[in-house]
């Protein structure tokens, strides 16, 4: 039996495009020691107004920093950045600011159990946290929302303190699990400029970092006898990849927080944040391993999507209804787990593994040994378009609809706590960008645009994975990206709960 060959470590096949940090200034600021504190900073103080809000303001959601600057602006800004330049809400994530001081405290040594090194947790946080959403209604509780805010932070320097990586970031939250998955879309991804740097490469800082407590000093070249090249760790240097990658190994978004801690500790100055052709990663076979739980979380975010848009319109409560009906009386929470835990994870990991094993069998292909789930995973990344797009138009009609309440809201913010930088009252007729009729159109077109990259994708698998019968193995897909479309488009077309903007 002959061994499957495994991906090169170094990929100089794959050609680079322009380098975002060899642009003059913005490069310089990005790759600057303290350079990511520019996104860093404004984000941390973003979130403490809304903790603080969420804790002494208001608690009617319409007029409350934490609710609308959570439900109504974060998630419309982060679907956007994702699909335009990238993971930039990890880059600036203020969750892992308390990262020097937890290194500091850290117990040295303990790595995230071997068991957990997959996204299973993550899944797992984004089942919950949906959950929670409706069923507490978190949209509407500044301060329930306000302590998930917390618990972020809290989650995030307790597993940096005990760990020797960010595990938080890579195997825990939720947020990052989402960015992750989507960002496949984008433009962006870190490379190796020069592969051949990269396999001679003493410290590979990329990964180590380039702290050491007293200073090292680490040959990089040596002619007769004596070294010609040397670089220095030392107190001041950089950690490296929080999240362990090795960057002439990547060879996607996937579990990149766009850190840039990588380029700076890189003495060769090697690393580049290139750009591409968007949704590129998602046509690399290479780029996606084949592991149950990296597909099962795109194709879970994708139904997600749908449940999550559900959830706000009538049918919800006529179901609901029903199912407390059988189940009885305060029976809410239980019959929301029931609805969510057959959209959420039972329906799409039934539909993906069927979809699989009928295109195996539609193709008269062996399913023996790994056949199943190789096939599974090869297929996995043709739901990220659909997804993306489902979320876009959900998250965009959110913002697009209730982007201006902010004004009023954060007016009402200072004069509650007595900052009176203007006068006047609150103007809470201010509201929407766009109407929901006008951004219609909008929704239309992001979700037939994701339809068809799904197409595309999942026919491009097929013709690498099943030759000349490609059809017949691309049917079963085909079928599931429809009926998720149509489903969409059944959503969207009905009134949806403008939440936490006081708008109707």
């Amino acid at each position: 039996m002959t061994t499957p060959a495994r991906p090169p470590l170094y990929r100089p096949d794959v050609p680079l495009g322009p380098d975002v940090l060899r642009l003059p200034v913005i490069g310089r600021l990005l790759k600057a020691k303290r350079g990511r504190l520019i996104l860093q900073i404004p984000l941390l103080i973003g979130a403490a107004l809304l903790v603080y809000d969420g804790f002494t303001g208001s608690q009617i959601a319409s007029q409350n920093l934490a609710s609308v600057g959570v439900w109504v602006h974060y998630r419309g800004f982060v679907i956007l950045a994702l699909l335009l330049a990238g993971n930039l809400f990890c880059m600036g994530c203020p969750f892992t600011l308390p990262r020097t001081l937890a290194r500091r405290l850290s117990l040295r040594g303990r790595r995230w159990p071997k068991a957990l090194r997959n996204k299973w947790i993550a899944i797992g946080g984004l089942f919950v946290i949906f959950w929670l959403y409706e069923w507490l209604d978190i949209w509407a509780s500044p301060l329930l929302t306000a302590w998930l805010i917390v618990a972020y932070f809290v989650g995030s320097f307790v597993l940096e303190a005990v760990f020797t990586e960010s595990a938080f970031c890579k195997y825990v939250c939720p947020l990052g699990a989402f960015n992750f998955a989507y960002s496949t879309l984008s433009p962006t991804q870190i490379t190796a400029r020069d592969p051949a740097i990269c396999r001679t490469c003493v410290g590979k800082e990329c990964i180590n970092g380039s702290y050491a407590e007293k200073p090292v000093i680490l040959i990089d070249e040596i002619a007769d006898g004596v070294p010609t090249k040397t670089h220095q760790h030392g107190p001041d240097g950089v950690l490296g990849c929080g999240t362990l990658l090795f960057v002439p190994q990547m060879k996607s978004n996937m579990d990149c927080t766009l850190c840039l801690d990588c380029a700076r500790a890189c003495p060769h100055d090697n690393v580049a944040l290139t750009l591409h052709a968007p949704a590129r990663q998602l046509r690399d076979p290479a780029a996606w391993p084949a592991r149950w739980d990296v597909g099962a979380l795109v194709v879970a975010l994708a139904f997600m999507g749908i449940t999550n848009a559900f959830g706000m319109i009538p049918p919800i409560y006529a179901l609901l209804e029903s199912l407390q009906g059988v189940l009885g009386a305060g029976s809410e929470g239980i019959s929301l787990l029931i609805v969510f835990l057959i959209g959420n994870l039972a329906l799409p990991g039934i539909a993906s593994v069927a979809a699989a094993r009928l295109a195996l069998l539609l193709t008269g292909t062996r399913a023996a040994g790994t056949a199943l789930r190789d096939t599974f995973a090869a297929f996995a990344p043709a739901f990220v378009p659909i997804g993306a797009g489902i979320w876009a138009a959900h998250y965009g009609f959110h913002f697009a609809v209730g982007a201006l309440t902010i004004i009023p809201i954060f007016h009402n913010f200072l004069i509650d706590h007595g900052i009176m930088i203007f006068g006047g009252s609150p103007n809470w007729a201010l509201g929407s960008l766009l109407s929901p009729d006008q951004f219609a159109p909008m929704e239309v077109i992001l979700v037939i645009g994701g339809y068809l990259g799904s197409m595309l994708i999942a026919r491009q698998v097929a013709a690498r994975r099943f030759g000349p019968k490609a059809q017949l193995g691309w049917l079963p897909y085909a079928l599931i990206f429809l009926l998720m479309m149509l489903a969409a488009f059944s959503i969207f077309s009905q009134p949806m709960e403008m939440r936490g903007t006081g708008l109707h």
